[in-house]
């Protein structure tokens, strides 16, 4: 996995899907609380009517090059998920449908508590 440290370093860098197809920009990082380790990021994208919002990307498989960010899921699914206003914030009763779009598990942590968190 990808150290969140090293991450963060790349917001606003392009993000590119398998065939390197632009997805939008690199936004911000969430983590997971129950490791604190890296699992999403949001990814800034513009609409037809250039309204932007953020969707949000699994890292699981991403790999970093000098010009961006590959994560491992093809642009239109990634274009297609949840996502929230570009001043917006996740909603805890939102993020199990980020994980189902992508076919991810959820589980709260032991206490119920969030399994994402923005860094």
């Amino acid at each position: 996995m990808i150290p969140a440290e090293n991450i963060r370093d790349w917001r606003g860098r392009h993000v590119v899907d398998p065939d390197e197809a632009k997805i939008g920009d690199l936004e911000a990082v969430y983590v997971d609380t129950l490791g604190d380790e890296p699992v999403f990021v949001t990814v800034k994208v513009s609409s037809l009517f250039g309204k932007s919002r953020l969707v949000f990307a699994p890292l699981s498989g991403a790999v970093v090059t000098p010009d961006h960010l590959k994560i491992a899921f093809g642009r239109e699914l990634v274009r297609e998920a949840p996502s929230i206003d570009t001043d917006g914030e996740l909603l805890a009763e939102d993020e199990p449908g980020v994980f189902a779009h992508y076919g991810l598990d959820y589980r709260t942590g032991s206490l119920g508590e969030r399994r994402l968190a923005r860094r």
